[in-house]
């Protein structure tokens, strides 16, 4: 059987925001606050992880410790960007999204490395092994609100 198309209501909203205050936070707490069954909560949230539309994840301030950087690279291909190149970059240490984008660049790529030196790997050597780059522009974040980050080895 098919599964019917995600279309979200006023219920599914309130669980989103609910676990965006605290992913943690158990059903139960949710739907008593929500006034709904905790079966709603957990079914409701289960289908939206179940279409790619939600995770929950445990995410990190990239801009907590002095060494860390965090970057978002503009990348200008030889060719026009398509899921193959996308995908192997998105591969790359310190990766945390790949985005097709218009404007003066191909591609925009969101890093986050523990020092300068994996930050130099990333850009010289690892960028370079993937091929089809023409040029990059990287933006430095000096400094962000509200600004969370995957923590990957």
């Amino acid at each position: 059987m098919k599964e019917r198309p995600l279309v979200l209501d006023e219920v599914d909203r309130r669980i989103i925001e609910e676990l965006q205050r605290n992913g943690r936070e158990s059903y139960k707490n949710i739907a008593r606050k929500l006034g709904v069954s905790d079966g709603t909560v957990r079914l409701r949230t289960e289908r939206m992880i179940k279409n790619d539309y939600l995770r929950i994840t445990a995410s990190v301030n990239p801009l907590y410790f002095e060494n860390s950087l965090i970057a978002m690279v503009g990348i200008n291909l030889e060719e026009r960007a398509n899921p193959a190149i996308m995908e192997k970059i998105s591969k790359v240490n310190g990766v945390q999204s790949v985005i097709n984008v218009s404007g003066r660049f191909d591609l925009l790529v969101e890093v986050f490395v523990q020092s300068r030196n994996a930050f130099r790997q990333f850009l010289v050597d690892d960028l370079s092994n993937v091929g089809c780059i023409k040029s990059t522009e990287t933006f430095m974040f000096l400094d962000a609100i509200d600004k969370w980050a995957e923590h990957k080895e």
